[in-house]
């Protein structure tokens, strides 16, 4: 049985889709834990990655941050497995602009 792998960015502003179902439910979790940042989503405090990583130097940010998303999206999303994570961003380091991307491939566990 042949997998599919999905790409999932940051992404601002999205919109919520509150019927999906399926892939598409999954990967709008997926969406969500990359776009939240922990504390900022009332009642679920302890939701998507710890942004105790803001204002660090993007050399120890990009495997600091890698290692936390795959920890969100294993804890909230249990049917999204992380394939890879990599980043885009400034090309000198210096704005601070760094937008991962998240390769998962969906399971039928959880």
């Amino acid at each position: 049985m042949a997998t599919t792998d999905y790409d999932v960015s940051f992404t601002s502003g999205f919109t919520i889709d509150f019927s999906a179902t399926g892939d598409a439910e999954v990967l709008q979790n997926v969406a969500m834990s990359i776009s939240s940042v922990m504390y900022s989503c009332p009642m679920a405090r302890a939701f998507a990655w710890d942004g105790s990583l803001l204002d660090r130097p993007m050399n120890i940010v990009t495997n600091l941050l890698a290692s936390r998303l795959f920890n969100a999206i294993t804890t909230f999303e249990s049917r999204a497995e992380v394939v890879s994570v990599t980043f885009t961003g400034d090309d000198d380091g210096l704005s601070g602009l760094l937008k991962p991307t998240v390769k998962v491939r969906i399971t039928s566990d959880g």
